[in-house]
C-alpha cells in the first residue's frame, strides 16, 4: 500500500523535479494535488514549475556536485528528470548508493537524455525497426555518411535538444553546412556529435503515451492511451490531437515498439514515445521518459491527463488511461523578444467553444518561444483542431 505524507511535516513525500518548464509545472501541480511536497529545480529564476512548487531552487543541472549537494540537502525521495541536460552519471551514483530513487530508473535518464543512447537501444539491442542513421562528430563525417548510404533527403539533429532545436531537414549538398551550424548551435550540451537518419516516406507520425504503473496486486503493467497525432515545424510541435485514427495493425505494432522499449528502460512513469506509420509499417523515431508536448491536448482529451498519469505513476498509484473526448491543442508563441510579456486576447480566445488556455508564465519571451496552449475539446478532432487553432491565433502577446 502506497502511503502519502503531509507537506511541510516530517512524514512529506517529498518529490523533485530537475526541469520546471511548461511540463514540470503541470506534474508539480498534479503532485500537489495527492498532497506532495514539491522542489522544483531550474537553471533560471521563476522557471513556470518554481512558480507553483512548495520550494524552488536554480542550479545548473548539468553540473555533477552542485545536483549532488542539492540532493543531499533537499532529500528528496524521488527525483524526476523533466529536461535533458542534466548531470545523469551523478543521478547513477545516487541511486546505486540507495540515496534517492530517479524516475523511471537512473539508467533510462541517461540513455534518453542522449539520442545517440536511446537509438543504439532500440536498433541494435532490440531490434525494432527505426531509420537508416549515423553518428557523426564532424561536417565531414557528415558529408560522408550522407555520400556513403543515408541519401539525400535526410534529418540532422544534434544527439542532445529539445523541442526540436537544432534539427533541420538537408534537401540537397547545398544544405549541409547550414544543418551543421544549426545543430551545433541548437544542442543542449555543445559537444559537437549529431545523428543523421534517412528520410522515412512516412503518412503520419504519433506520440503514444505508454505508461507503466502499478497495478491492484502491486506489478506493473504497461498500459497505452490513444494515440496523439501532430504537426511539427522544424523539429518543434506547433499543434496536436487526440486520437489519431490508426489501422488495427499499424496500432498493434506500435505498441508493441512501445512497451518493447519501455520495458527495456524500467521503472515507473509515463513515457513519450514518438512512431512513424505508413500503412501498417511503424517506425520508432524517440523515447521521452515523461510527459511530452504533444501530450498536452490530453488536458482536454483524458479523465486523467499525461501530467496526472506520471504523478500517480511514479508514486504507485491506479491509472487510467481513458480517453474522454476528441479534442486538439494548439501554441501560442511568443512574438516578441521580451521579459514580462503582455497577453491580449484572452477573452477573445476563451468565447470559443470547447476551449481552454494555458499561459505558461515564462518570464521571458522569444519570437518562436513556446508560452502557452490553446486547448479545445469537440465532437470529432476536425473540429477540436479548428477551435484550438482559432482560440491560440486569438491571443496576442505584446510587451508589456
Amino acid at each position: 500500500m502506497t502511503t502519502l505524507g503531509t507537506p511541510l511535516s516530517p512524514s512529506a513525500t517529498r518529490v523533485m523535479l530537475l526541469g520546471s518548464g511548461e511540463l514540470g509545472k503541470e506534474v508539480l501541480i498534479a503532485l500537489q494535488r495527492l498532497g506532495v511536497e514539491t522542489i522544483a529545480v531550474d537553471r533560471y529564476e521563476n522557471a513556470p514549475g518554481q512558480q507553483v512548487a512548495h520550494h524552488a531552487r536554480t542550479i545548473v543541472m548539468s553540473d555533477p556536485a552542485q545536483l549532488q549537494a542539492l540532493i543531499e540537502a533537499e532529500k528528496p525521495q524521488l527525483v524526476v528528470p523533466e529536461i535533458e541536460a542534466i548531470a545523469t552519471p551523478m543521478l547513477q551514483q545516487l541511486e546505486d548508493a540507495g540515496t534517492v530513487r530517479v524516475i523511471p530508473t537512473a539508467r533510462a535518464a541517461r540513455l534518453t537524455m542522449d539520442r545517440e543512447g536511446i537509438r543504439r537501444l532500440a536498433a541494435e539491442t532490440l531490434g525494432v525497426p527505426t531509420s537508416p542513421y549515423k553518428f557523426c562528430d564532424s561536417l565531414a563525417e557528415l558529408q560522408a555518411a550522407i555520400d556513403g548510404g543515408i541519401g539525400y533527403p535526410c534529418i540532422v539533429k544534434p544527439v542532445m535538444s529539445s523541442s526540436g532545436k537544432g534539427q533541420s531537414k538537408i534537401d540537397g549538398p547545398a544544405d549541409v553546412q547550414k544543418a551543421w551550424d544549426y545543430a551545433m548551435a541548437g544542442g543542449r550540451v555543445s559537444h559537437g556529435r549529431v545523428i543523421v537518419e534517412g528520410f522515412i516516406d512516412f503518412d503520419y507520425e504519433i506520440t503514444l503515451l505508454t505508461v507503466r504503473a502499478k497495478d491492484a496486486g502491486g506489478a506493473v503493467h504497461t498500459r497505452f492511451c490513444e494515440p496523439i497525432g501532430h504537426v511539427q515545424v522544424s523539429g518543434d510541435y506547433v499543434e496536436s490531437w487526440q486520437p489519431h485514427p490508426m489501422a488495427p495493425a499499424a496500432l498493434q505494432k506500435a505498441q508493441q515498439i512501445a512497451e518493447a522499449v519501455t520495458a527495456d528502460l524500467g521503472g515507473q512513469g509515463l513515457f513519450g514515445v514518438e512512431l512513424f506509420v505508413k500503412g501498417d509499417q511503424v517506425w520508432f523515431s524517440e523515447v521521452s521518459p515523461r510527459p511530452h508536448d504533444t501530450g498536452m491536448v490530453t488536458m482536454a482529451t483524458q479523465w486523467q491527463n499525461e501530467f496526472e498519469l506520471h504523478a500517480r505513476a511514479i508514486l504507485g498509484l491506479p491509472v487510467d488511461t481513458t480517453l474522454k473526448s476528441p479534442g486538439a491543442s494548439a501554441v501560442i508563441y511568443g512574438g516578441v523578444d521580451a521579459r514580462g510579456i503582455a497577453f491580449d486576447g484572452v477573452a477573445e480566445a476563451l468565447q470559443v467553444p470547447g476551449v481552454d488556455l494555458r499561459l505558461f508564465g515564462k518570464p521571458e519571451s522569444f519570437v518562436k518561444r513556446r508560452m502557452g496552449v490553446a486547448l479545445a475539446h469537440a465532437a470529432d478532432v476536425e473540429t477540436a483542431r479548428t477551435n484550438a487553432k482559432e482560440a491560440a491565433s486569438r491571443v496576442k502577446p505584446r510587451q508589456a
